[in-house]
């Protein structure tokens, strides 16, 4: 049990060859990791700010967490680090249980996710439906914009747990003192990032225009631009210091919401990374053992829980990164920033970093694809505005619970409109050498049934109570070959509606159940009963012979001397 357990353990460590691929082509991957530094060092310390830890926080996950991320993740290309879905997360842990309530939280949300990973559940995400992911990206994006109104507005940051009203109190606040230069700063950032994407995508615009409105604040004596803050020096040396064990059973909920979402987003985006290459295929249980090792590790240096960052990942792939050197680099280019350059990294405005942040929940949006999800089908469209509503105005684990529970709803509701119970002609079937005149007579008194598609409690009762109430015959064939599934809510409506036939006098002969099923059948007796009277039979053809010779014993048809053997 011990060696099976530790096998477990080894099988999620890094292997030999997750190394070897770092030295293929370092060049490149030392290039790509400085790119993707340069573009994650405002968001760091932006989403560090709007998580209410401030700065330094975000800078701390983002050498932290990014390092052990890249060192233990089942991926070569992902970048991790504080990103918007976990602030949206953050902020309301940090307003009722302070800044050690969310390091307490990412602890415990990192041994959640080293649980997951032993458990091998890192598979199982792949089966969120894209509407569900693209409606979840899509609150996000309104939640993390509407998160920087204060900032980019330049007033204080009202009280309230929701973003919605935090945004209109600052909004009325702004009225009723404008700072247009605050909104000149973030406005400004804003449009350099997104004009200068689209005419230049691989320069990184976020540091220039932050650099630009940093200068300018100084150079112009903008007080109304307030700068983030001093920053540490450094990263402070590890400390439990935070950790309050009374309060770990109040803080069990917003871990596995934090663990929920980090597994969620981190494996979202390895697969993003997977499918903007060629060759490269990510261990999703890996993956969340190195973001559980991250989450562990990062709030021992005052960092926020951490996820991997699908637009720094995406930055980072198509820079030319290749193996998780480039990661590393990105990781420790932030280290040297802490170190050596925090007083003038304190200088920046926060509505330059609000601006940040506006740009980045504007490109998180792909009208594209929210386009083609909303004309798929009307189920997809539903799922998807469902899905964001309850990002923007719950949560986000629950969110995607709702939209999983939607989108399942429907799912079940368009497999169950499949199945179907059509009345068929046996002549083709009939054994043997038959007039016109006994083919009449024989479809007087037998009526055959082909059941297509699933069998079970979504859509059993809507064509096997209708069978119940057949009448005017004295033999009912349930051709069931092609029964896709069956479940045992549809094996005792059938049990049901062959007992009610029964006890009207009407036989009732099934054929072609395939072996699968027969256990459920089995299961609620509903195989027994027609084993009991012997009208079970393999194939349609043998069907049709019992159920002309029960025709045959009861004296409804007259004697042949080929009669099959009759039904008991």
């Amino acid at each position: 049990m011990l060696a099976r357990s530790w096998g477990r353990v080894a099988s999620l460590l890094p292997a030999r060859a997750d190394f070897a691929v770092m030295g293929r082509n370092p060049r490149r991957d030392l290039l790509a990791g400085l790119t993707v530094a340069v573009v994650a060092l405002p968001l760091a310390l932006g989403f560090g700010v709007s998580s209410g830890l401030g700065a330094g926080a975000g800078l701390a996950t983002a050498v932290v967490a990014g390092a052990l991320a890249a060192l233990f993740g089942g991926s070569n290309l992902q970048v991790s680090g504080p990103t918007g879905a976990m602030t949206v997360v953050l902020v309301p842990i940090m307003a009722q249980y302070g800044p050690g309530g969310v390091l307490t939280v990412g602890l415990m949300a990192g041994v959640l996710l080293i649980v997951l990973a032993l458990l091998k559940a890192g598979r199982s995400m792949r089966y969120i439906p894209a509407p569900v992911v693209e409606g979840f990206t899509l609150g996000i994006a309104c939640v993390i914009g509407l998160q920087q109104v204060p900032n980019a507005l330049g007033v204080a940051e009202p009280e309230g747990d929701k973003v919605l009203v935090v945004a209109w109190r600052a909004t009325e606040e702004f009225v009723r003192t404008p700072n247009w230069t605050a909104v000149a700063l973030a406005v400004g950032v804003a449009a350099v990032m997104l004009l200068g994407a689209r005419w230049r995508p691989t320069v990184p615009f976020s540091i220039i225009a932050v650099i630009a409105a940093t200068l300018a604040a100084q150079l112009f004596h903008l007080d109304a631009a307030t700068p983030i803050g001093d920053l540490p020096s450094g990263l402070p040396a590890p400390s439990l210091g935070f950790l309050d064990l009374s309060a770990l059973g109040s803080l069990l909920a917003p871990a596995v919401a934090v663990a929920a979402l980090a597994a969620l987003e981190s494996l979202l985006s390895a697969t993003v990374a997977d499918g903007m290459t060629v060759g490269q295929q990510h261990d999703p249980d890996k993956e969340l053992f190195g973001q559980g090792i991250a989450n562990l590790a990062a709030p021992l240096f005052g960092g926020v829980p951490a996820t991997a960052a699908i637009a720094r990942t995406a930055v980072n792939v198509r820079t030319g990164a290749g193996s998780r050197l480039a990661a590393l680099t990105h990781a420790a280019v932030l280290a040297v920033i802490v170190f050596a350059a925090a007083p003038l990294v304190s200088r920046i405005p926060l509505a330059a970093l609000a601006g940040v942040l506006l740009a980045t929940a504007i490109r998180m949006v792909e009208v594209g694809a929210l386009r083609a999800m909303a004309r798929a089908t009307r189920s997809d469209a539903i799922v998807l505005v469902l899905t964001a509503a309850a990002t923007l105005v719950l949560d986000l684990v629950y969110a995607v619970i709702i939209g999983l529970a939607v989108a399942g709803a429907l799912a079940l509701r368009a497999v169950a409109g499949q199945a179907r119970m059509d009345q068929v002609d046996f002549r083709a079937d009939l054994p043997g050498e038959h007039s016109d005149e006994e083919h009449a007579l024989l479809a007087e008194h037998i009526v055959a049934y082909r059941i297509d598609g699933p069998l079970f409690f979504a859509g059993a009762h809507r064509f096997l109570l209708e069978l119940s109430e057949v009448a005017d015959v004295r033999v009912v064939i349930l051709r069931m070959s092609r029964v896709s599934t069956m479940d045992a809510t549809g094996a005792l409506v059938l049990k049901d509606a062959v007992e009610k036939l029964n006890r009207r006098g009407i036989a009732v002969l099934t054929s072609g159940v395939r072996p699968g099923q027969r256990r459920t059948l089995e299961s609620v007796g509903a195989l027994d009963l027609l084993r009991r009277e012997g009208r079970e039979y393999a194939t349609t053809p043998e069907a049709i012979a019992a159920a002309r010779a029960h025709l045959h014993r009861t004296g409804v048809l007259p004697a042949a001397p080929d009669t099959a053997e009759a039904v008991r």
